[in-house]
């Protein structure tokens, strides 16, 4: 397990350069007393392993800018790839405030080149109101347009970028879509329309990541059962990590068919390769015994696939 005495630890992405496991997390004190106010606090920790299982932390990735900013108020999630010019690439999630105590987020990124080192280049992307929801649509607690998960073309084409975000239609709690933009270069980009159509059941759907589990293709996506339609949430679920079958890395997906692999006391899905080849699946733990937030990382817990069905041995689904 990852954890920090001082401070509480929740989404989190890894990557692995051939040799070590480098995991980016977010943090934030736990002085603030009070575990929701920890998202306009949040920087990037850095921390790296040999097996999954135990973490060095080093030195941080990144923190906040100086306003005016994209990411004056928090760098919030993000993911990265290691670029032809032998630099890697951080997309992340820029925050900064809007009136009322909201925020409006959009897509920045970063350059590195050992993934320990991190120069700034700036926001890239923002929702475009012919596609995407914005703040002023009124429709939404902020302007989501978070969390990009960046991958190569299937087919050598260039890059693309998954990413959290509202369609500007349909019902206020069911406008949760799949945002997408391309690029030839991971430094110029041109936001897409949504690869997946509004009215699957969600709010929003967090943190995608892209994986393929014994020659089939999924989508992972995280919701939790405040984020969730209201006829969705009329099943009882607590909402958790999920899992949507695809046709490809850029879909179709069936998110209304998506299968829940964890409850709400696991969060933020990773299905990570371990040194042996063999999928293994990571999460925050969200909700302790005591319905308290706890804030750390699990330890790499086993992956069954059963069919098209998969399991994760331990976690809990409700």
């Amino acid at each position: 397990m990852f954890s920090l005495p001082e401070a509480w630890v929740w989404d989190f992405w890894i990557v692995d350069d051939g040799t070590r496991y480098h995991l980016f997390f977010l943090y934030a004190s736990r002085a603030l007393k009070n575990p929701d106010a920890r998202h306009y606090r949040a920087s990037v920790g850095h921390a790296v392993s040999d097996d999954l299982t135990n973490w060095t932390r080093v030195t941080d990735a990144l923190v906040r800018s100086d306003a005016p900013a994209a990411d004056d108020l928090a760098t919030w999630t993000g993911s990265i790839i290691k670029g032809p010019d032998g630099l890697w690439y951080l997309f992340y999630t820029g925050a900064t405030a809007a009136p009322g105590g909201s925020n409006v987020q959009s897509i920045c990124y970063a350059t590195s080149p050992d993934l320990y080192e991190w120069t700034k280049g700036g926001q890239i992307l923002s929702a475009d109101p012919q596609w995407y929801e914005k703040l002023s649509d009124g429709q939404w607690h902020d302007e989501a347009f978070r969390d990009p998960w960046v991958f190569a073309d299937p087919n050598g084409d260039g890059w693309h970028l998954l990413i959290t975000a509202r369609a500007n239609h349909g019902p206020a709690d069911d406008r949760g879509v799949v945002g997408h933009a391309t690029s030839p270069d991971l430094v110029s980009w041109t936001l897409q329309p949504p690869l997946s159509e509004p009215g699957q059941g969600y709010g929003q759907l967090e943190v995608f990541e892209t994986v393929r589990l014994e020659g089939r293709d999924y989508l992972v996506f995280n919701c939790l059962a405040g984020d969730l339609s209201a006829a969705h949430r009329a099943t009882g679920t607590t909402g958790g990590v999920w899992l949507a079958p695809a046709e490809s890395p850029l879909g179709p997906y069936d998110l209304a068919g998506a299968q829940q692999l964890t409850d709400h006391t696991q969060y933020v899905g990773r299905f990570v390769h371990d040194r042996s080849g063999h999928a293994v699946f990571l999460a925050f733990r969200n909700v302790g015994l005591d319905g308290g937030f706890v804030g750390s990382i699990t330890d790499p817990q086993r992956v069954v696939v059963n069919d098209a069905q998969v399991v994760i041995e331990g976690a809990l689904v409700g």
